[in-house]
């Protein structure tokens, strides 16, 4: 389980060992952290905390193909270091097909019976696959399978 203390245990191993890219990338999610605590006035509850987390990777992601394209190879590689970390935090990504049962299972629960429906579908499954899957993907396979139906 994700915590904002563990984050900061990791912080602090990261100053003592010297390694700069774990610590640098470490202040940033906390950073994160504490901004989205302040707009929410409260502690973040794990799913908000991959949420934020996969947030933060697809910003990397971004960031990779901006400095590519800018012909930029450090800062694309310093930010596919700070990718791999952050990766490291979330958990193993779904796979296709239980992506697709759990979506089926969403349509199912929700009584679903086409593209209309699509909002309380995503209502219902955004909070299981929060961090696991990206929700564009989530939101592509919603809308064909309601589509289908």
């Amino acid at each position: 389980m994700l915590t904002r203390a563990q984050f900061e245990a990791e912080l602090k191993q990261a100053m003592r060992s010297q390694d700069d890219l774990r610590r640098r990338t470490l202040r940033m999610i906390l950073s994160a952290i504490q901004l989205a605590e302040v707009e929410q006035r409260g502690e973040l509850d794990e799913p908000a905390l991959l949420g934020l987390l996969q947030k933060e990777v697809k910003a990397r992601q971004e960031t990779i193909a901006d400095a590519e394209k800018a012909g930029r190879d450090d800062l694309a590689r310093a930010a596919h270091d700070e990718l791999k970390l952050l990766q490291g935090y979330l958990p193993q990504a779904l796979a296709a097909d239980e992506l697709a049962a759990l979506v089926r299972q969403a349509i199912a629960d929700t009584s679903a019976k086409g593209p209309q429906d699509m909002g309380k579908v995503m209502k219902e499954l955004m909070p299981k696959v929060q961090g696991r899957a990206d929700g564009k993907v989530v939101s592509t396979l919603v809308r064909d399978l309601l589509a289908a139906s």
